[in-house]
């Protein structure tokens, strides 16, 4: 007996610090889960589509990813730089 309890001491140590882990990750509000299902519908999405669930709403993910994508390079937000840098002076000038 002293080993099963052991065994379950043991493994709620282990367990603890995952569960805080997982807890400490930022909420989502109940609006956001909203907004974020309407654009995936806008974008093609049918939440009672069962059939063709994973494919569907992966398809729909990549199209607001592209839309994302393509609204941050067209505001200037957000988006990589070109990775070049004109610090100082050119040599030989």
């Amino acid at each position: 007996m002293k080993s099963f309890t052991r065994a379950i001491l043991i493994a709620a140590l282990i367990a603890a610090p995952v569960a805080s882990f997982a807890q400490s990750s930022q909420s989502v509000s109940r609006a956001q889960v909203r907004a974020e299902l309407a654009q995936l519908e806008k974008a093609g999405y049918d939440p009672h589509d069962w059939i063709h669930y994973p494919e569907n709403i992966q398809a729909a993910q990549a199209k607001v990813a592209a839309q994302n994508a393509n609204q941050a390079a067209v505001s200037g937000y957000g988006g990589a730089a070109d990775e070049t840098s004109r610090a100082g002076t050119a040599g030989g000038l």
